[in-house]
């Protein structure tokens, strides 16, 4: 289904956005979830309909380039999705039967995205919560990301307010809602991107910078813990904008 389609069902338009690399087949989106609207960037090949000039940031690129290209437009609920479809290790971190990101949104309660305006799709809490990343540690722990997320923070958020223990359960696989997007202005999502396009960070770093941001990014508490699971569960209602 083109990024033109746009069904409309009892639960409103909605979306799947996710990044893939060229070689990749994610034909199953479309035929397994056809009353989704999708938009797939490839990541490595500019003369796919839908691509990144940079491919940079993992799947960050893709989903700060679909809201900067499409904030006027958005459909009502908006799900950002890894590009393998299922099974183990490749799925090792969607909770669902079968490790399947079909039957991850084939469970997502809608009303609940619309309520919370923000769900994070996987739902146990490891790893992520409640406390992966401490950006004042001494010394900082693994691949060098609680060492770069103060001073992104502060080029992202625009303030010096790092907060000392980030958790939210990994993998940068979420739903949002249009209602929660636009409570930031659109130049919000364009100084994100440009910040990620821009930075010396590496692409493993940059990308996990944000994984541990998204929740912020959309509202929530910096630690934001599981209260139920699995994918359909209910979040914790989060706080103000940074």
């Amino acid at each position: 289904m083109s990024i033109e389609e746009l069904p409309t069902t009892t639960e409103g338009t909605k979306i799947i956005v996710m990044a893939k690399l060229d070689q990749e087949n994610t034909s199953w989106v479309s035929a397994e979830l056809s009353d989704w609207q999708n938009a797939i960037y490839t990541v490595d090949n500019p003369k796919a309909l839908l691509h990144l000039d940079t491919n940079k940031g993992r799947e960050a690129n893709a989903y700060l380039t679909y809201l900067v290209q499409n904030y006027e437009s958005l459909p009502d609920t908006i799900v950002f999705l890894h590009s393998h479809r299922k099974g183990w290790p490749e799925g090792w971190h969607t909770d669902a039967t079968d490790y399947d990101n079909v039957n991850s949104l084939r469970s997502l309660r809608i009303d609940s995205v619309q309520r919370d305006g923000y769900v994070n799709l996987r739902c146990l809490p490891t790893p992520g919560c409640p406390d992966e990343i401490q950006p004042f540690r001494d010394p900082p722990h693994g691949d060098g990301t609680e060492y770069a997320f103060g001073e992104a923070w502060e080029h992202i958020f625009g303030n010096k307010d790092v907060p000392k223990v980030v958790g939210i359960a990994c993998c940068s696989q979420y739903a949002v809602s249009k209602r929660q997007v636009l409570r930031r202005p659109k130049s919000d999502y364009e100084r994100f991107l440009a910040w990620l396009l821009d930075t010396k960070l590496d692409d493993d770093i940059s990308g996990r910078v944000l994984e541990y941001m998204w929740h912020i990014i959309f509202g929530k508490n910096a630690v934001l813990e599981v209260l139920s699971a699995p994918v359909d569960c209910d979040l914790a209602n989060g706080s103000q904008l940074p």
